[in-house]
């Protein structure tokens, strides 16, 4: 997520052109930074070495294992650069991988053209598939700063709510839909408070993020967002559906009868109008709840992905193809999908958690 709704003046990017606001750090269209030389306000959850996956274990950007080069496979040299192709090693932050369990796994990805990764998330899964999953995906607001340090605080924030413990209820499925939703929200406010704990209190630009979990608990579906991060349920047997609506200007253009497509590529199709952080509006997320009788996938991400394929339908058609391709091992897929998302053009941060129901 690029852009906030602020009263700041529109003005052009000196590398391509493009219209940015006075509060952007990073150009949309192209990522160039428009600010060099600012300096975070908070230390970057960053090493220099490159993070590994092992089922069982989450593996965050701080994850001390270092890897083979992203672009040709060769060995990293002590200098950070490849010593087969010249290229310079990705700082851990840029790209990390989670895999709790066999059946769940998340890939997020700096992208292509922005300079830095502000996407953020943090799963969760009990062992047995299809019994319990936590998705959790953040996606800073480049218009603030820190936001790449605030966005993973309230990811893991938040998860670490949700972790808590099972939301029974009064035993019926209405009182667990609620009792799960009251766990879902108190997780965004835990996810806002990590913000708010991760950025200045006197910065001109507060850091911000966008906000979407899915919490999957029996047969249970249960879905909230703040912002334009998305959550989604393909079964393999029915119709795709959307679990979350956007907080965006797009969304209201489209409430309002304009198409989706024209919505979604106007100059202000990436700002949103709820967010998580020192200035937000609400950060109460708006939730829904799905009940799963059959196999499918959950697909949590952010719209470094989506915008390049929005509605349910085709999306679901490019996951079940993706996977299909990668033997519906959920890590392969996800990687899959970024790197599809990167060859779209990458123009934003991606993220992409799944779970195999």
């Amino acid at each position: 997520m690029d852009v906030a709704m602020t009263s700041t003046t529109d003005t052009v990017c000196p590398s391509c052109g493009g219209a940015v606001s006075e509060a952007d750090l990073f150009c949309e269209a192209c990522g160039a930074e428009l600010k060099p030389g600012t300096a975070p306000t908070s230390p970057a959850l960053d090493t220099d070495t490159e993070p590994t996956v092992e089922i069982g274990a989450v593996a965050g950007p701080e994850a001390a294992a270092a890897g083979p080069c992203r672009s040709c496979g060769g060995t990293v040299g002590a200098d950070g650069y490849c010593e087969t192709c010249g290229t310079k090693a990705a700082k851990p932050r840029d790209h990390f991988e989670e895999q709790p369990a066999p059946w769940v796994a998340g890939v997020c990805d700096r992208g292509i053209r922005h300079s830095r990764n502000e996407d953020a998330m943090a799963i969760a899964a009990d062992a047995e598939p299809g019994s319990r999953a936590l998705l959790v995906v953040c996606d800073g607001v480049s218009s603030s700063l820190d936001s790449d340090v605030a966005s993973l605080a309230a990811a893991r924030a938040a998860r670490e709510v949700l972790e808590a413990g099972h939301a029974q209820g009064l035993g019926t499925e209405s009182s667990r839909a609620s009792a799960i939703g009251a766990r879902l929200k108190a997780a965004a406010d835990a996810a806002s408070d990590a913000v708010l704990e991760n950025t200045s209190p006197d910065s001109p630009n507060p850091a911000s993020c966008t906000f979407v979990a899915a919490v999957l608990e029996n047969g249970m579906l249960v879905a909230g967002s703040v912002g334009d991060s998305r959550a989604y349920w393909f079964p393999d047997a029915g119709e795709p559906v959307a679990l979350t609506v956007d907080d965006s200007w797009a969304a209201e253009l489209i409430s309002t009868g304009v198409s989706r497509e024209e919505a979604e590529s106007g100059p202000h199709a990436h700002a949103i109008t709820r967010w998580l952080g020192k200035d937000a509006p609400d950060h109460t997320p708006r939730t829904t709840t799905q009940q799963v009788s059959g196999p499918g996938w959950l697909l949590v991400c952010s719209d470094g992905l989506w915008n390049y394929c929005s509605e349910a339908a085709p999306l679901a058609d490019l996951v079940r193809q993706t996977a299909a391709d990668k033997g519906g091992e959920p890590l392969a897929t996800a990687s899959a999908l970024v790197d599809w998302a990167n060859a779209q053009g990458g123009q934003d941060n991606i993220t992409v958690a799944l779970a195999r129901i």
